[in-house]
């Protein structure tokens, strides 16, 4: 997916609430939103991947910050919030011993609201009787976009590229129905810190690793997948896999850009650009298939 006017300003946005998380130095955040902009100026062009600018502009305020990962601390207030709401999330594609083929459209349309909370900034202090009126409510709605029937003959090799921490909690729910339907599960991570994005040491900390056949990372910390970053092991598990499910935004703007597949995104679209690249409108719940 190629860069779009209104990326400007909100990736302008996310470096001013980056540098805040980090410090409260007003002259430090004022050089770094004035040489984030100059990275902006010196990226930005039609045409150009919008992962490329984001990315390039995200290093150099960390650099700046001298801070490896801004986000350490919302990391954990979303994977903590995340915990309290997963009982309800499971109970819900559980109910009612629904077939493998309901199991597994249920259990993907849970992942997809996990992409819709904004696990830290709603925090723990907001009580768990609104995450389970929200939850219910777009687990009600269901998908937009529902290529779940499709995937199912899909699941031998999944590889399965994450988005972030929080929502990782309930992307265990579609690796727990693959491993029942006799698949397996290579979970991709970042490598490096960026934004709220899971790491492997997330995924150990939070005992993710044991839930799937085995973890490999993008081999950086830009945003997405930067295939030229990319370990041989993971350009390897991609070509091998019976089916990529790649998750979030960042992911689909990366992986758009290559010919890959087959692949089924999904993903809350939560910016005008991506829903106006997918189809669909804002806060649609896409979980879409693309075969070569």
């Amino acid at each position: 997916m190629k860069v779009d006017p209104q990326c400007s300003y909100c990736l302008l946005s996310r470096v001013h609430y980056e540098s805040e998380l980090s410090t409260d130095n007003e002259i430090l955040i004022d050089r770094i939103m004035q040489e984030c902009i100059q990275v902006l100026n010196d990226t930005y062009a039609p045409g150009v991947p919008a992962a490329s600018v984001s990315t390039s502009m995200h290093r150099r305020a960390y650099e700046l910050l001298n801070d490896s990962d801004p986000y350490r601390d919302m990391k954990d207030v979303c994977n903590r919030t995340a915990e309290k709401v997963f009982p309800i999330a499971r109970s819900m594609v559980y109910d009612g011993g629904p077939s493998d083929n309901e199991l597994f459209r249920r259990a993907v349309l849970a992942a997809v609201i996990g992409n819709f909370f904004d696990f830290g900034v709603m925090g723990l202090e907001v009580p768990i009787s609104l995450f389970d009126e929200t939850f219910r409510q777009h687990f009600s709605r269901g998908l937009d976009i529902d290529d779940t029937p499709k995937m199912l003959d899909m699941l031998d090799n999944v590889v399965y590229v994450a988005d972030n921490c929080g929502e990782i909690l309930l992307d265990t729910l579609v690796f727990d129905i693959i491993k029942e339907l006799g698949g397996h599960v290579t979970l991709v991570v970042r490598g490096e810190p960026i934004l709220t994005d899971v790491t492997m040491k997330d995924v150990i900390e939070l005992g993710i690793d044991g839930k799937v056949d085995r973890v490999l990372t993008t081999g950086s910390g830009s945003i997405g997948v930067d295939m030229e970053q990319a370990p041989q092991e993971l350009l390897n598990a991609f070509r091998d896999a019976s089916l990529i499910i790649s998750k979030g935004m960042a992911n689909y703007e990366t992986l758009t850009e290559h010919e890959m597949g087959p692949i089924a995104y999904l993903l809350k679209a939560k910016c005008k650009p991506v829903a106006r690249h997918i189809g669909v409108d804002v806060g649609h719940s896409v979980a879409r298939l693309f075969e070569q």
